[in-house]
């Protein structure tokens, strides 16, 4: 017998470059919250590589990606039609 558990992520507006795409936000698993390309990446193992290159990227660079991201919200077309199109 098959047991078929119900994903239940939410759909959500993000922003891929200049466009404006569909993703998902994980309600479940290590990536809870997060907004993903695919529903299966929020089970996905943990690349700890990876996790640890950006944590030191951010220890060391962290207040100058902050301005960058919070200008590129300010400014960019997609993010500011991302805004409302997120908004409930």
């Amino acid at each position: 017998m098959l047991i078929y558990e119900v994903l239940a992520e939410k759909q959500v507006w993000a922003r891929n470059g200049m466009k404006v795409v569909r993703k998902y936000r994980c309600s479940g698993g290590m990536r809870n919250g997060r907004v993903v390309a695919s529903p299966a990446q929020c089970f996905a193992p943990i690349d700890m590589k990876k996790r640890i290159q950006l944590k030191k990227l951010k220890a060391k660079q962290g207040p100058k990606m902050l301005r960058k991201a919070q200008k590129t919200k300010r400014v960019n077309p997609a993010s500011r039609r991302l805004r409302n199109l997120n908004r409930k």
